[in-house]
């Protein structure tokens, strides 16, 4: 997961629905169908990066480059907000008002359910034609294919990721320097700077309980105590979940226990995760937990400190996953100029520009990569990924689980409900979620 969801009603969600479809006309009829020629028509194209993000940097630059490669076809680019498209795309991809090619989350809360419904093309014959599944590890591969429950891991491919994302720890060395705090290596090292800062009444770590931060944390610290078995009977249903045991009781508890010795603020279960990120732009915050998706947004905005990264202590599990994928909607009119879109963003020169600018690319020219810290983003990844230390992200097992694991983060935040009854609740969502996939 890597943006913020929020839950709507039913009402607001049609009416964000309206927004969205007259936001955006027809692609034209069938000016291009997935069988036809490809040098004439209208290309639909929506994705939620910002523009001066590394996603949406390289992004720009590939419609360039399709737009000179197809003099005879129109680019309709949209830039969504994550909210809408999360909230309301079975409805669009439904209607004849789908995009030609989309970004969308992935995860069988997300992607999976949506390719089980129908509404995304198999792109299984293009993958192998292309050789996007040469540029991609297996790790990565595995939230691009779903079977037809709508589980990732196996089966047909529904997506295509172009980059990879994970969660780590982001410092203020301007901070750590002036408490006389080191870089920690393990959890117990982090616990004793956290310690000092508390000392000074600095509340060391940032978060925000309104939206996925507080889950991340709280699974990372799971993670602490799992091996890759949790993992794959968490997220792929290949045995039992016990939401009383270790490593998920550890994780809550360890979570609350921070929460009680000041580590994090009780005030931040209201944030939201852009309140977390301005704060520690500002120089507020010592530290925070959050996903690469920030990392060209600090380079860009913080010039009054340094600051850096680290993996998070003693984790050889981590959150992190591809990134969001491209989808194209069945009732996509343009497949062919899709697959041409998707092919131009996993060139070397587009995800170097996405490297140079904080993003984890796939298949960059490193020896292009200018910046140490970009050099040291990759390189994290690229370890992670060697040792199989992709954990993906805890909302994804079950639709729906995101909103029942904000609720639970805020509980321990702010103390309406102990960890074992948030872990109830987290399991009651998610044991009733795998029933009805598994049940079809």
């Amino acid at each position: 997961m890597r943006f913020p969801r929020t839950m709507i009603s039913a009402g607001a969600a049609i009416v964000s629905l309206a927004l969205v479809l007259a936001g955006c006309g027809s692609s034209g009829g069938d000016d291009n169908d997935s069988s036809g020629d490809t040098g004439t028509g209208t290309l639909k194209l929506w994705h939620y990066e910002s523009a001066n993000g590394a996603m949406g940097k390289a992004w720009d630059k590939a419609i360039e480059v399709f737009k000179t490669e197809h003099p005879g076809v129109t680019v309709q680019f949209e830039r969504k907000a994550f909210e809408q498209i999360q909230q309301n795309a079975s409805m669009i991809l439904a209607s004849d008002q789908a995009p030609d090619l989309m970004e969308y989350n992935k995860g069988n809360a997300t992607a999976g359910l949506l390719s089980s419904k129908g509404l995304l093309t198999d792109l299984s014959d293009e993958v192998a034609k292309r050789g996007w599944d040469k540029v991609l590890s297996p790790s990565l591969q595995t939230t691009a294919r779903y079977d037809d429950k709508g589980v990732m891991g196996s089966g047909n491919w529904f997506g295509v990721p172009n980059y990879g994302e994970y969660v780590m720890v982001y410092y203020n060395k301007a901070l750590f320097k002036q408490y006389g705090v080191a870089v920690p290596k393990t959890l117990d090292e982090m616990t004793a700077a956290m310690d000092t800062f508390v000392a000074k009444k600095v509340t060391p770590l940032g978060m925000a309980g309104a939206e996925y931060p507080a889950g991340q944390l709280y699974y990372q610290l799971a993670l602490s105590k799992a091996d890759r078995s949790f993992v794959d009977n968490y997220q792929l249903y290949k045995g039992s979940v016990d939401f009383k045991a270790d490593p998920l009781k550890y994780g809550a508890d360890t979570f609350r226990d921070w929460v009680q010795k000041g580590y994090i603020s009780k005030q931040s279960a209201s944030l939201k995760a852009e309140d977390m990120g301005t704060a520690f732009i500002a120089g507020k915050t010592p530290m925070i937990v959050s996903g690469s998706w920030w990392y060209g947004r600090f380079a860009t905005e913080i010039k009054k400190f340094d600051w850096g990264t680290f993996l998070f202590p003693g984790n050889k599990l981590n959150a992190g996953s591809s990134g969001n994928l491209w989808v194209v909607p069945e009732q996509s009119k343009n497949k062919k100029l899709a697959y041409d879109f998707i092919d131009i963003t996993m060139r070397p020169e587009i995800q170097t520009i996405m490297a140079n600018n904080g993003g984890v690319p796939v298949k960059a020219d490193l020896a292009k990569v200018t910046d140490p810290k970009n050099k040291e983003l990759i390189a994290n990844f690229d370890a992670i990924t060697k040792a199989d230390g992709l954990a993906f992200y805890p909302d994804w097992p079950v639709p729906g689980y995101y909103d029942v694991l904000v609720a639970g983060g805020q509980s321990l935040i702010n103390g309406s409900k102990n960890p074992d009854q948030v872990l109830a609740d987290l399991g009651k969502a998610y044991d009733q979620g795998v029933k009805e996939i598994k049940n079809g």
